[in-house]
């Protein structure tokens, strides 16, 4: 629970870092396409660094039995970032667009994070 919660404040620091890097540093380096590509790093990387701390906080929570399934949610989303938001920024800065083949990773590991926390909470809700 507590790695959950500091892994999601990581990423949502450097979310908020990237994302003024490419507002200011980076507007004369990437065109329209590049900064469009940015951006959605950089989301991607906030909605889900908020999403593995709601995951640590659950797991804190009396609600939730066995947090294993949870945990696997953090993993998963934290990989997720790295993949989908990594493989995004790269792309936007080098333009190898083969990295895009690489994307679709890290949503397929979103996904199937999203998918355990469903599970998890009907599973213990009560």
């Amino acid at each position: 629970m507590k790695g959950s919660i500091i892994s999601g404040s990581i990423h949502g620091f450097f979310a908020v870092a990237l994302g003024a890097f490419g507002a200011h540093a980076l507007k004369a380096v990437l065109d329209d396409y590049g900064t469009g590509i940015w951006n959605t790093a950089v989301q991607y990387q906030m909605f889900h660094a908020v999403a593995i701390i709601i995951i640590g906080v659950l797991m804190s929570t009396k609600l939730m039995g066995n947090v294993k399934t949870l945990k696997w949610a953090a993993i998963l989303m934290n990989l997720g970032i790295v993949f989908f938001a990594g493989s995004l920024y790269v792309l936007a800065l080098s333009g190898i667009k083969t990295l895009g083949a690489i994307t679709p990773i890290g949503g397929v590991l979103f996904l199937t994070g999203w998918i355990l926390v469903i599970v998890s909470v009907s599973k213990h809700a009560k």
